[in-house]
């Protein structure tokens, strides 16, 4: 029988959860109080939020048969918090998480969460965050948000607004390949269970008669460590990097101490988000034809098995929390960096985003808007 938040008190339900979030140097003092202590040795705090509302930013049932676990949006909780950090050159040193539930949620959803925020800190590598408090309510649907704060560790912080004509344009992590997952998973499939050569991106996962509707059992891994290929190199991991992304946030902080002119965190695709960094920092940016063909190549397969374009995943589909930035002429990139463009004068506004061409020629592609109809 399927233990419910709604038959546990708040207290009851906060002892199964605190346990199962790991602790940090940089948190002072953690859950259990008023409020939180962080270290803030810098001096100064980077603070960013998101949030994540149910049926607007996960489905816990996807079209195609697969069953949002608390694991799932636990961990990507943690990482595009985490991401946000990561883009101005510091690192994190807490979350405190808002959580919202309906009564009828499964106890076991509730406790993977709290698994995967701390999993992902943890395999993410931030190693100095850990999850200092929050808050608990009831509701008619999931809402997690959450808070991060970090510290520059003496750097400046790196903003959207530096880049130069002439800087190069590079990325770290991936594009598109979020987007992709978000296809497989909204596509209907072999009748609600993925296609056969996509079937492994879902790691094994069970489906109970309703097909793991809300009352699917908790999923605590495989840990991904990044996207997986078959053979031929054609299927990467695009479900799990959807479900669970990846945030290199080892190159947020190389970027800085490497002169980075500019960066920010891709959430809202490629292009939309290259727009707000051009028009912030009043230049334009001019992508390579050649490197963006190189990001779509290993998304070729997925995108034959949906009857789409891998270039659209790559420009306009957000979430897989890469870093764009700008570095000066002549600088030796960083680890885990690609050049993809150049940074060439002008630029206009930025959410319209004219000042993205590709070989020239202005990029069309929208990208996410959460208030898009």
């Amino acid at each position: 029988m399927t233990l419910r938040v709604g038959e546990l008190s708040e207290s009851g339900l906060l002892a199964r959860i605190f346990p199962l979030l790991e602790g940090s140097a940089s948190v002072l003092l953690g859950p259990g109080d008023d409020a939180a202590v962080v270290a803030a040795p810098d001096g100064r705090v980077v603070v960013s939020i998101d949030t994540q509302v149910q049926d607007r930013d996960f489905r816990l049932q996807w079209p195609n048969g697969y069953a949002s676990t608390g694991y799932d949006v636990g961990w990507k909780a943690a990482a595009q918090n985490l991401s946000d950090i990561n883009a101005m050159g510091a690192v994190p040193s807490s979350l405190v998480v808002s959580l919202t539930l309906p009564e009828t949620t499964p106890v076991s959803w509730a406790e993977g969460l709290a698994e995967g925020l701390s999993a992902a800190i943890r395999d993410l590598g931030a190693a100095d965050c850990s999850v200092a408090g929050g808050d608990l309510s009831g509701g008619s649907e999931i809402v997690v948000t959450v808070a991060v704060l970090g510290s520059l560790q003496g750097r400046k912080p790196v903003l959207r607004s530096g880049a130069q004509p002439g800087d190069t344009v590079a990325l770290a992590g991936t594009v598109g390949h979020a987007a992709a997952g978000w296809a497989v998973l909204e596509s209907e499939a072999d009748g609600g269970n993925p296609p056969g050569a996509l079937a492994e991106q879902f790691g094994g996962r069970q489906f109970d008669a309703d097909g793991g509707r809300f009352d699917a059992p908790r999923f605590d891994g495989p840990k991904f460590d990044g996207p997986k290929f078959d053979d031929d190199g054609a299927h990467p991991d695009v479900v799990a990097l959807f479900c669970r992304p990846r945030p290199p946030l080892a190159a947020g902080p190389a970027a800085a101490l490497a002169g980075a002119t500019a960066m920010l965190d891709i959430s809202d695709g490629l292009i939309r988000d290259a727009g707000r960094l051009a028009g912030a920092s009043g230049v334009s940016l001019d992508l390579d034809r050649t490197a963006l063909a190189e990001l779509a190549r290993p998304l070729a397969g997925t995108a034959e098995l949906l009857g789409a374009d891998p270039m659209d995943w790559v420009l306009g589909g957000g979430e897989d929390h890469g870093l764009l930035a700008t570095f000066p002429p002549g600088v030796t990139l960083p680890e885990g960096f690609t050049a993809i463009g150049s940074v060439m004068p002008g630029g206009q506004t930025i959410e319209s985003a004219p000042s993205v061409t590709i070989a020239g020629i202005a990029a069309d592609t929208v990208g996410w808007d959460h208030f898009a109809v």
